[in-house]
């Protein structure tokens, strides 16, 4: 296949890209940066990689490409987990909303129409509760970051009128090297490790193997459309993946990180790590999806050694 993958160079996007690559899938990597793409994705060893120069909601040359491709997957937006300023705010929505927009109106006046489009969404479209359960037909929430997935999602949903199919994927926290796990290891090391928050809050998550996985069955199955959520079927509270995570190390996990620290570092941002959803990938099951991590501590010790 030729495959369109935009935010290429993120954490998902650059396991995916090798992933294809390794599968002799010919990849368009649409990136903001590419002097990083091109040290991420040397030709020498991803001779089936195209690097393309891409702006999420901005026209440019890279709408002629779409209609020489087969697939696309759509993983670009601005980080979430940082201080929402009026003005960052803006640039999440525009990026994700404003940037699926764009992208399926390229997709829509290509003479020649890609499959299927990939698009990513994020479990924060449920809002947040304790003690609720949630699956793909749940309720969406009202907070912002629920707004931000609705729109989002709205967006994608027009390829749909073009005769796209179109599978969106409510992700949630994504674990592998790199990423949240980064942030969370080094106090651990330092034998300073423990809860955020009241640890009460339910953390769903997924292996980026399990995630890169489930973009490839999206891909190549024709069968599968609609809202699928991109979580492994065992969700934890926050408390019992940190002290899973603390023994993985061989490390302590009884200093918590107060509220407090948490919303003077990220503000209103403070919500993705203070309150979560347990998350159910309800439809992801139905679909035959076997997860190669479901649970958290094998997930943790192949992640971490």
């Amino acid at each position: 296949m030729r495959i369109i993958v935009t935010g290429a160079t993120g954490f998902v996007g650059s396991s995916l890209i090798a992933k294809l690559q390794e599968e002799n899938h010919q990849v368009l990597a649409f990136c903001r940066n590419i002097d990083r793409a091109r040290a991420m994705f040397p030709p020498a060893h991803f001779p089936g990689v195209e690097i393309v120069a891409y702006t999420a909601g901005l026209g440019g040359e890279w709408e002629a490409k779409i209609a020489d491709c087969d697939a696309v997957v759509n993983l670009a937006g601005e980080p979430i987990a940082d201080r929402w300023t009026q003005q960052r705010k803006r640039e999440i929505i525009e990026s994700r909303q404003g940037g699926t927009a764009k992208l399926v109106a390229a997709i829509a006046q290509a003479t020649s129409k890609p499959k299927v489009l990939v698009s990513s969404s994020a479990i924060g479209y449920y809002g947040t509760s304790e003690t609720a359960t949630f699956t793909e037909t749940s309720p969406h929430g009202e907070d912002f970051l629920a707004q931000i997935c609705q729109g989002w999602e709205a967006a994608a949903q027009k390829v749909t009128e073009v005769g796209v199919r179109l599978v969106i994927l409510r992700t949630g926290i994504v674990l592998g090297n790199g990423g949240a796990i980064a942030k969370m290891i080094p106090p651990f090391r330092l034998f300073a490790g423990g809860p955020i928050g009241s640890g009460n809050q339910w953390f769903s998550w997924i292996h980026l193997k399990d995630m890169v996985n489930l973009i490839l069955e999206a891909l190549h199955r024709s069968e599968i459309n609609g809202v699928l959520n991109a979580t492994a079927p065992n969700p934890v509270r926050m408390v019992e993946f940190c002290t899973v995570l603390g023994e993985v190390l061989n490390r302590p996990s009884w200093i918590p990180v107060p509220k407090f620290a948490i919303e003077a570092l990220l503000g209103d941002a403070a919500i993705v790590v203070l309150e979560g959803q347990k998350v159910q990938p309800q439809r992801t099951l139905d679909y035959g999806f076997t997860y190669k991590y479901p649970t958290v501590k094998p997930a943790l010790k192949e992640i971490l050694g």
